[in-house]
């Protein structure tokens, strides 16, 4: 089956080629794309090698929405037509055979998947566009990261970091009635943290953030996310927590060893969680319900929207560091 894929080579370069998935079997939907998200952090630390998942070239991308062209024999519960979210695609290979690494493969005009066996996979709730639900897993990994820490209505939290994921941990716990202190470097991020539902924005790049947080919580602040996946973030963050808090290792650090001041948790009993990926169907269906009802406002997070033949160039101005928070590639309508 020959279709078009947003192709990333070893010299970070970007094109959008033709590519050959494979026939689908009973077992398998194909699935029209009509939104993909980007997921900055994370498809450019592969892409830049930062995590190795694979040899280039790579099609990157962990998230969409689609509409269900074909439906083989063996499957049950789904139809042609069935609007659909997805979170990884099948095998590919350029027309010439070359394999392509499929990091998740979801920049494709369309995907091929066994329902059953996939990672991600369920018809979309009504009444959420499919370009905001294109951009469901990091506010699911964020939302994954609350539940897991469980921080109660009253209690100040400080989100630092105010990436997608840092945006979803703020509304989530906004919801909560929690007490929430955004704290990120970049106006912009800071500006949409107040859209998600922040109380206290702190500017780190002109503000003391230690003299701050202590301004409002006094003893510090009852639960930390730590959102930037920075390492050089970490200890900071953790002198933001208070004797018996709770530390959220919210970030990705790459493949490296991280390093960090063990004094600080140890001497304050910290009790840490590590939330990994997005918290599975559970924690998609509530935050694509929540962006259907409006409680989790995320299009104010798509910065920057383009169509599929311009994908390439709109991955090559991020690669150079133009700023852009929230992206969606749109496939088809």
């Amino acid at each position: 089956m020959n279709v078009r894929a947003l192709i990333t080579y070893e010299d970070q370069s970007f094109a959008l080629e033709e590519v050959v998935l494979p026939n689908p079997g009973p077992e398998h939907v194909v699935v029209r794309t009509t939104c993909s998200g980007v997921s900055i952090g994370t498809e450019f630390s592969m892409i830049r090698d930062k995590l190795n998942r694979g040899a280039y070239p790579l099609c990157t991308g962990y998230q969409g929405v689609g509409v269900i062209e074909e439906v083989g024999r063996d499957v049950v519960g789904f139809a042609p037509g069935d609007k659909v979210y997805h979170r990884h695609n099948s095998s590919m290979q350029l027309p010439d055979g070359t394999d392509i690494s499929i990091l998740s493969g979801t920049h494709c005009s369309h995907v091929i998947m066994d329902p059953v066996q996939s990672h991600g996979f369920a018809l979309l709730p009504e009444g959420v566009n499919d370009d905001v639900a294109s951009m469901f897993v990091m506010p699911a990994v964020g939302f994954h990261g609350v539940d897991m820490a469980n921080p109660h209505v009253g209690d100040t939290v400080i989100v630092y970091g105010c990436g997608l994921i840092g945006l979803g941990v703020v509304n989530a716990c906004s919801n909560r009635g929690c007490v929430v202190v955004a704290i990120d470097i970049d106006a912009d991020r800071l500006a949409l943290a107040r859209k998600m539902g922040a109380d206290h924005l702190i500017n780190g790049s002109a503000e003391d953030e230690i003299e701050v947080v202590y301004t409002i919580a006094p003893e510090g602040a009852d639960v930390v996310f730590e959102c930037s996946g920075i390492p050089a973030c970490v200890d900071p963050a953790f002198k933001l927590c208070r004797n018996h808090g709770k530390f959220i290792w919210q970030g990705h650090y790459g493949d490296a060893p991280l390093a960090y001041d063990f004094r600080q948790p140890h001497g304050r009993q910290v009790t840490t969680f590590y939330p990994c990926n997005d918290g599975l169907e559970p924690c998609r269906r509530a935050v694509l319900k929540n962006m259907a009802g409006g409680v989790l406002p995320w299009h104010h997070t798509i910065t920057h929207s383009t169509n599929a033949d311009d994908a390439p160039a709109l991955y090559e101005r991020i690669n150079r560091g133009e700023p852009v928070i929230g992206a969606v590639i749109h496939w088809s309508d």
